[in-house]
């Protein structure tokens, strides 16, 4: 169903490309979508430069390789003489090069040959709509009077919200899991909590997969936008869970998260965190510009181990590199998942061997986390709610509100004694 254009507005639609039957396929593809319109086809870059100046299409399509002016160029002349046209570029080549290329001509959207009618048309549909959040004024034009402040409201006229950052510097702790059913839980805490759920784990992010979202939406499609995002933009791209949390999803590929800088990111946290209560950051393992930006913006870090010797030194470690970063102890939430009394660790040893305290336990269960994993459901919804583990989360979330409310003492934290561990 048509999501973008108006129904007495049709997506006006460019194909550029040097091989006929391409652009006789294209034709074909879109003939049958109400709310998209081919309205001319080009053959070379030149040709399309002087049709886009003649048609002003709302939407070029753009094949890459061409004779003469190639579509880089091509599209590179067009987006400076037309801004408000937006560009999706076609292409047998997927490399980082080209798309990066590509992205800094102006393109919005970059497509590797063959695709589907279904990914043409959703890149066509959600191209446009970035494009209509933007309108184009020229630097004479005065910009629209800016509303006061409201009651409640920083100087920017928007409300501020907390930033949660969940991290492990070892893979397989559950870090992912433990991000969206904390998101979840603090949606479920109060009425009217508005969670976002960031994926960062830019190349090989899990968000979409254990929520069973599909990836039309993501945070790269931020990154020809990164000197103009306001609150609409970013609500844009946000993909809204059954559970009431909206996710910003990692790119579709792994080559597209080059295209993410750090500056985006944390322009995009900034921004979120003016439109919600809580913002929850699932991170990589690695600590990277991209992971430094989410911890260095988080007004709380989630740090998560588990009771194995290799996941305890590599936490010991992650304070020290948060003592060289000037981080207050107080930033960190230390917490420990997958805790089994029959690990042979105890709680009380992590606290004692890494000398700060353990926040919360998430007890071992592997069949609840399998089985929300597999079926794409939260484990604190549904059935699996009564759960411990999903108690332990909601009693977490609820912890984590108290502390970000600077109730600190009433949040009960978890109460452990000293024990022996050396490491």
């Amino acid at each position: 169903m048509p999501d973008a254009a108006s129904e007495t507005q049709k997506i006006r639609v460019l194909i550029v490309d040097d091989i006929p039957e391409t652009r006789e396929n294209l034709r074909k593809l879109l003939f049958f979508e109400p709310d998209i319109e081919v309205v001319g086809a080009a053959t070379s870059g030149e040709e399309s430069i002087a049709l886009a100046g003649q048609l002003k299409p709302d939407i070029v399509l753009m094949d890459i390789n061409m004779p003469g002016i190639d579509g880089i160029t091509a599209t590179e002349m067009i987006t400076q003489q037309l801004p408000s046209v937006q560009v999706i570029m076609m292409s047998v080549q997927g490399e980082t090069d080209y798309l990066r290329r590509s992205m800094q001509a102006g393109a919005r959207e970059f497509l590797v040959k063959p695709f589907s009618s279904e990914d043409l048309v959703v890149a066509i549909r959600r191209t446009y709509q970035l494009g209509r959040k933007r309108p184009t004024k020229t630097l004479s034009e005065p910009g629209p009077p800016v509303p006061p402040s409201s009651p409640g409201r920083d100087g920017s006229g928007a409300s501020v919200g907390h930033i949660l950052t969940v991290f492990s510097p070892k893979g397989g702790t559950g870090c992912s899991t433990l991000a969206i059913n904390l998101a979840v839980a603090l949606a479920q805490q109060k009425q009217g909590n508005k969670v976002a759920l960031v994926d960062a784990s830019l190349q090989f992010g899990d968000i979409a997969v254990l929520l069973n979202l599909q990836v039309s939406r993501s945070i790269v499609d931020l990154v020809p936008h990164i000197d103009e995002l306001d609150d609409e933009l970013l609500e844009t791209v946000l993909v809204k869970h059954g559970s009431g949390v909206k996710a910003l999803l990692a790119p579709p590929r792994p080559e597209l998260a080059d295209q993410v800088s750090p500056t985006l990111v944390e322009k995009v946290l900034t921004g979120l965190r003016n439109l919600m209560s809580y913002v929850v950051v699932d991170t990589s393992s690695v600590v990277s510009d991209i992971t430094l930006t989410a911890l260095d913006a988080a007004d709380r870090i989630v740090l998560v181990t588990t009771p194995d010797i290799p996941s305890i030194k590599d936490a010991k470690l992650f304070f020290e590199v948060a003592d060289a970063l000037e981080y207050p102890s107080s930033k960190t939430l230390l917490v420990l998942n997958k805790s089994d009394p029959h690990s042979g660790i105890r709680a009380e040893d992590i606290q004692a061997s890494i000398k700060h305290p353990v926040a919360a336990q998430l007890p071992l269960d592997e069949r609840t986390a399998t089985l929300a994993a597999n079926h794409g459901v939260p484990y604190v919804v549904g059935n699996m709610r009564t759960t411990k583990l999903a108690q332990a989360t909601v009693s977490l979330a609820q912890y984590v509100v108290n502390v970000l409310a600077g109730k600190e003492e009433a949040a009960a934290p978890v109460r452990i004694g000293t024990g022996r561990l050396s490491l």
